[in-house]
């Protein structure tokens, strides 16, 4: 929930609370009223008249005086496989996105931005060839997955949409906090990260169970630098030591994510040098098929295939990622908050 107008990201929660609390104080209701409407909301009531334990007059003037989103849907689409896209735009006019993946098993997984855009400019993403706008408040991070929660039960949720999520790590940490309530514990909520230290090493300290994802994508520091100029500022070196105090302090394996790049990133020496750079006891590898955004060609099922093999000869974990929502330009590394 939130208030349209507010000052700004860092408040919007803090401000949508006072103004829930200023209501219920106007017409006289308890303050366990908040945690009612927070109830319904998390379990993905669409409007306060659905709000049966509310009185009527309350939920009439909460109606017009409290909306119950920060973002208003600008467009949806929805994928042969199920998967659904929407559109975002915040109260000061930032775009965004977020999709729903619908897998045969019956998960139910939302992938969520934490940035209006991106500004680290990785060559293959077509996020960061938007312009960045701004972090997004915990909010309008939670307001993305309750527009789905409205529409089904979710039961995963990744942070691996728009923008880089440890550069947002308070809010989205905050997100996190109310993400059980939704129905998504947090041992199935998994932050994602190009190699940001700081954040790394804040994910690390702290106490919820969530899961740190990392945006690889090459084995050695040159190659890394020209697909992903954060390198320059964070090398291979310092990234995965704040890889490793994260698994000595969480005791948990470390996701790595590495999207396949024709003639790029996916030769058999590539192979053997991540092979060499990970601990096979610590990390899992997910090669991710290239989704066009215009930059790069992807590899070819066959290179993959080769890829993934010689990380299997070397004992490190690897599977290749389910594409999902190619055709609406929902994929990983698609987003770009286009109608």
């Amino acid at each position: 929930m939130g208030t349209e107008g507010t000052a700004g990201p860092r408040y919007a929660r803090k401000v949508d609370r006072a103004r829930l609390d200023q209501i219920l104080a106007a017409v006289g209701e308890p303050a366990y009223r908040a945690a009612q409407v927070w109830e319904w909301v998390a379990r993905g009531a669409g409007g306060y008249e659905e709000m049966t334990n509310l009185p009527a007059a309350l939920r009439e003037r909460l109606a017009a005086e409290l909306p119950l989103s920060t973002l208003s849907v600008k467009a949806e689409a929805k994928s042969d496989d199920g998967t659904v896209k929407a559109l975002f735009e915040t109260a000061d006019g930032r775009p965004l996105e977020a999709v729903l993946m619908r897998y045969r098993d019956g998960r139910r997984s939302v992938c969520l931005s934490s940035q209006s855009g991106c500004p680290l400019t990785c060559t293959f993403c077509a996020t960061g060839q938007m312009k960045f706008g701004r972090n997004l408040s915990a909010d309008e991070i939670l307001d993305q997955a309750l527009h789905f929660r409205r529409v089904e039960p979710i039961d995963h949720v990744v942070f691996m949409g728009m923008g880089e999520p440890t550069m947002n790590i308070d809010e989205v940490l905050a997100a996190c906090e109310r993400l059980p309530d939704l129905g998504v514990t947090h041992r199935r909520t998994a932050i994602s990260t190009v190699g940001w230290v700081p954040g790394i090493d804040r994910l690390a300290e702290c106490e919820m169970p969530v899961a740190l994802a990392l945006s690889l994508h090459a084995p050695n520091d040159e190659l890394r630098s020209r697909l992903m100029p954060v390198n320059n500022r964070y090398p291979l070196d310092a990234v995965l030591a704040a890889c490793e105090r994260y698994r000595e302090r969480r005791r948990r394996r470390v996701f790595v994510e590495y999207v396949m790049l024709d003639g790029v990133n996916d030769q058999p020496e590539h192979a053997r040098e991540l092979a060499a750079l990970l601990d096979p006891r610590g990390y899992k590898v997910n090669l991710i098929p290239y989704n066009p955004t215009g930059a790069y060609d992807g590899s070819s099922p066959e290179r993959i295939e080769r890829f993934r093999a010689i990380l299997a000869e070397h004992r490190v974990p690897v599977t290749v990622r389910l594409t999902r929502g190619r055709d609406i330009e929902a994929a990983c590394g698609q987003l770009a908050a286009t109608r």
